[in-house]
């Protein structure tokens, strides 16, 4: 049996609204603006990256449970919530497509603007999770020679799969990050970092923001080769003058598929779902039938690079996201917030 419980949520989050109605007394708040005034007597907060779970936040509140619709856990204050008994649930893997998808799309259309030819090329990748196990499956398929960079998963299973950091930034003509952000991880691409990468190699960072040092990124540029960033440090006060210097420039959005937002929305009503009993949202996930939403198997096999642009660029035309942002910086939590969800593409 469950008892009716209070949540409050971000109303951002898709597929939610109503349905803990049922069961609960639900308030939807903008992430960015829940206070603790609004979560005093809460027992669940449902959130996004936008709401910062501190102490500040939460000492004096009856919450028990935060469930956040997303990959990534930096915005909560782990050790804070550990101390005081708060369970804390992430979306793992929610929306590891979507990023793949950006990762490719940008890739193949930032070279397809400068002609440079990707066969035979080596893409390094830096944190091997859910992401970037979707990032190396697609590299794979499509004849990269792939480098792995991931001390803990090495740690666990044995170095005979992953490089070091160093060998992988002087061997890449593309490097992708798509670590967490932890205290390990904390501005990792800095001068060193950089100044280990070959001439003309590509720089992808769709992880988190603070995992670049953007002034050692800015000095790097001249020497690097297409640079494409979603996540920035102090989003959503960005750095202007690094969107000016970028190939791509996107507004945190790179996970933004429809999929993604049912996987995120999904993980998050289960773990509520589970620890308070609510036996008909155990299994819930947000369906949806409509054709235009289902995710599209690809067929490259045998087609050449321009081919194979043209059919990233048709599933996910990514210059038009970069042109919105470019055209309008401050408007960063507006566009997130707006932003259409593509499907995902996958192959076999």
């Amino acid at each position: 049996m469950y008892r009716r419980i209070r949540i409050v949520a971000d109303s951002n989050i898709p597929f939610l609204e109503g349905v803990f109605e049922p069961y609960a007394d639900i308030a939807y708040i903008d992430g960015k603006d829940i206070t603790r005034k609004d979560i005093t007597n809460a027992d669940v907060m449902i959130i996004r990256t936008r709401t910062r779970c501190n102490r500040e936040l939460l000492h004096g509140t009856k919450v028990s449970l935060i469930a956040t619709a997303t990959i990534g856990t930096d915005h909560i204050d782990m050790q804070y919530c550990r101390d005081n008994g708060i369970r804390v649930y992430n979306a793992q893997g929610c929306n590891a497509g979507g990023v793949m998808q950006y990762v490719f799309s940008a890739l193949y259309g930032t070279a397809s603007r400068n002609a440079i030819k990707l066969d035979g090329a080596t893409l390094g990748i830096i944190g091997v999770g859910n992401v970037g196990k979707k990032v190396e499956h697609m590299a794979r398929y499509l004849g990269f020679n792939v480098l792995k960079c991931d001390p803990p998963r090495a740690a666990k299973e044995g170095p005979e799969e992953f490089v070091s950091m160093e060998y992988l930034l002087a061997s890449s003509n593309i490097v992708t990050m798509h670590t967490p952000l932890d205290e390990s991880t904390f501005k990792m691409a800095d001068r060193d970092f950089f100044s280990l990468m070959k001439p003309g190699t590509f720089f992808i960072n769709a992880s988190r923001g603070e995992v670049v040092d953007e002034q050692a990124l800015i000095e790097a540029i001249p020497t690097l080769g297409p640079v494409i960033i979603d996540t920035w440090n102090n989003e959503p006060d960005v750095n202007k003058e690094l969107i000016e210097m970028v190939d791509i420039a996107t507004p945190h959005i790179a996970g933004y598929s429809f999929q993604g937002k049912q996987n995120g929305t999904a993980s998050a009503v289960r773990a509520v779902a589970r620890q308070f009993d609510i036996l008909g949202l155990y299994h819930f996930f947000p369906t949806n039938d409509l054709p235009e939403h289902q995710p599209i198997r690809l067929d490259l096999k045998g087609k050449n690079q321009g081919e194979i642009t043209a059919v990233f660029q048709y599933n996910y035309p990514i210059f038009t996201d970069d042109f919105m942002f470019r055209m309008d910086p401050d408007n960063f939590e507006r566009m997130r917030s707006e932003y259409q969800y593509r499907r995902e593409i996958y192959v076999d």
